[in-house]
C-alpha cells in the first residue's frame, strides 16, 4: 500500500480517463496530460493505462509499505527520499537514529527504486502547476465505469487524497525501463492554442471573433480541472437570447454572460448552456499553466 503522509493542495488518483460515457452525462476525466502519465507508467514497466497520481502545485508526502520503482513526469520538483534507520548503511561502533534523508533534486522523468517503508516527498512545483507520479503495480482502487480516474465535478471515482488515506497498488506487470533521464519540454511563457469555429459561432459579433483571435487572455486563478478561465477582453454576442443545453466536448470554448471566455478541461460537464464560440486543438498544455499565463488563439494552419 501507499500511506498518505501529506495529500497536499490536491492529490487525486487518474489513469486515461472513462470515454464513451457522454450520452449518460459522465465526462471522461482522466490525466490533465495523458502523455504524461502514460511515460510515467513506462518508465516503472506499467501499462499506460495504469492508475497514478496528479499532484498539483503544492507536493505531497507518501510511505511505501513494499519496495516499489516510481517515476514523476511533469511540473519541476525537488524529491526526497526517506528511508528507515534500518534501511541506512551501519558500521562497527555506529548507530543511526534518524531516517536518512537523499533529496534528489534531478529525479523528474526517471524510474527510482524504494524500499519498503521508504517516504517519498515530492515538493512544491518550481515551474508547471501538476506532477503526474507512476508506482510499479499501479494504484489498484476500485475501477468505477472501467476507469480510477476521480472526477472533481460529479464525484466519480475515489475523492481527493486525504491525510491519513491508504491507496492498494496492483501487482508489477514488468521490469523498469532501462532508461536515465528523459526530458520534458518547458513550458512556454507564452501559450498559443489552435482554436477550430465553434457551433455557435454565429452568436457572436465579428468584433468579438476578431478580439479572441487578435488579443491575449490570462489565465485566471479560478481555473480548476473542470475549466481555464480566462480574463481579458470581453466577447460580445449578437444573439441575446438564452440557449437551450447542448452537448460539449474537451476543449469547448464557452462565454458565459460576463463575457470572459471558459476552456473546458478533463472534468468538463457534458452539456452547457452557454454558447460556444470555438473548440481548442489541444489542451494539453493547460495542465501546467499557473494563473496570470498568457494565452492566445489561432486559427488552425492551411
Amino acid at each position: 500500500m501507499i500511506e498518505v503522509l501529506r495529500a497536499g493542495a490536491l492529490t487525486t488518483v487518474q489513469d486515461q480517463g472513462r470515454p464513451g460515457w457522454a450520452h449518460l452525462g459522465v465526462p471522461r476525466s482522466g490525466a490533465l496530460d495523458p502523455a504524461a502519465l502514460r511515460l510515467a507508467n513506462r518508465l516503472v514497466g506499467n501499462p499506460e493505462h495504469a492508475a497514478g497520481l496528479e499532484i498539483t502545485l503544492t507536493g505531497c508526502a507518501l510511505r511505501v509499505t513494499r519496495a516499489v520503482t516510481v517515476a514523476l513526469t511533469g511540473a519541476e520538483v525537488n524529491v526526497g527520499i526517506e528511508r528507515r534507520p534500518a534501511d541506512a548503511p551501519s558500521g562497527p561502533g555506529r548507530t543511526v537514529e534518524r531516517p536518512r534523508v537523499e533529496h534528489r533534486p534531478g529525479d523528474i522523468g526517471r524510474p527510482l527504486s524504494l524500499p519498503a517503508g521508504a517516504t517519498l516527498r515530492i515538493g512544491p512545483a518550481r515551474a508547471g502547476v501538476r506532477t503526474w507520479l507512476a508506482v510499479s503495480g499501479g494504484i489498484a482502487v476500485e475501477p468505477v465505469l472501467g476507469s480510477r480516474s476521480t472526477d472533481t465535478l460529479s464525484g466519480l471515482g475515489p475523492p481527493p487524497l486525504r491525510d491519513g488515506d491508504r491507496l492498494p497498488l496492483g501487482v508489477p506487470a514488468g521490469p523498469p525501463a532501462p532508461v536515465d533521464l528523459t526530458v520534458a519540454p518547458a513550458t512556454p511563457a507564452v501559450l498559443r492554442l489552435v482554436l477550430r469555429p465553434g457551433p455557435r459561432q454565429d452568436w457572436f459579433t465579428p468584433a468579438a471573433l476578431d478580439r479572441l483571435l487578435t488579443t491575449a487572455y490570462a489565465i485566471s486563478p479560478a481555473s480548476n480541472r473542470v475549466g481555464a478561465r480566462l480574463t481579458g477582453a470581453t466577447l460580445p454576442r449578437a444573439v441575446a437570447g438564452e440557449l437551450a443545453s447542448e452537448g460539449l466536448v474537451l476543449g469547448a470554448v464557452q462565454v458565459p454572460p460576463d463575457g470572459q471566455p471558459l476552456i473546458f478541461l478533463a472534468d468538463h460537464p457534458t452539456t452547457g448552456g452557454y454558447p460556444v464560440i470555438g473548440v481548442v486543438e489541444d489542451v494539453t498544455p493547460l495542465a501546467q499553466a499557473r494563473p496570470g499565463t498568457t494565452v492566445t488563439f489561432h486559427g488552425p494552419q492551411r
